[in-house]
């Protein structure tokens, strides 16, 4: 079942009198339980793409529809529900403990998993009351996945997951996200510029000067494990 849809999708920036176009006439959808990965180079409108399905940015124009609601449509009020309840975001975190980052993630949102289960799923049990200097990349960045379940959102969104992490935890890390996407059921999004995360993906969106230059679906993913780079 289709949860995500985006149809026409265009945003451009304005700098003065000079219009500059980030993402073109983009369209597709997504299914519960997807991985997807979003693939191009440094400035092909990944991140763009990624802040308006996070209701970070809005479009110029075009529909962008979770669970048949267009969120290209709500006001700031609205933005800002469905970035606290239906969207979990995967970056660094703020200078606090492990288990305060999951806590103050979860404070306002209505249907939130509890905090300290969440860190023991992602293997952090022993780990709850450390600061970010006390944590390995890898630790953080888990915190940080951990943030993102916890909400229980229907979207997690994640820019370049292991861009910072050496390989082996670089792969821990992917394991955790193509397990959250089969085991969880969340929609997975991870945008990339590492063509050898393809592989891993149920679905791999290209996209090429802000516009969509292909689509393809893997009926057989390759299990992280199996993924070289």
């Amino acid at each position: 079942m289709n949860i995500l849809s985006l149809k026409n999708v265009k945003k451009e920036y304005h700098t003065g009198s000079v219009i500059v176009p980030a993402v073109e006439d983009v369209s597709f959808d997504l299914q519960e339980g997807e991985l997807v990965v979003i693939l191009g180079a440094s400035g092909a409108g990944k991140t763009t793409l990624l802040n308006l399905l996070g209701g970070m940015d809005t479009v110029t124009s075009g529909e962008i529809y979770l669970d048949g609601k267009n969120i290209a449509a709500f006001d700031k009020r609205e933005l800002t529900y469905y970035r606290r309840n239906d969207v979990g975001f995967v970056f660094q975190f703020y200078n606090l403990t492990a288990l305060e980052n999951v806590e103050i993630a979860v404070e306002i949102c209505n249907d939130h998993l509890d905090p300290k289960t969440v860190l023991e799923s992602v293997g952090l049990a022993e780990r709850l009351n450390n600061f970010p200097a006390e944590l390995s990349g890898g630790e953080q960045q888990r915190v940080s996945i951990a943030r993102a379940i916890a909400k229980n959102p229907r979207l997690i969104l994640c820019d370049e997951p292991t861009g910072a992490l050496d390989y082996i935890t670089g792969k821990k890390i992917l394991k955790l996200l193509q397990d959250l996407s089969r085991e969880r059921k969340k929609l997975v999004i991870i945008v990339t510029h590492n063509a050898a995360l393809k592989d891993m993906a149920d679905k791999v969106i290209r996209i090429k000067n802000g516009r969509i230059e292909s689509i393809e679906t893997n009926d057989n993913p390759t299990p992280v494990e199996e993924i070289e780079w």
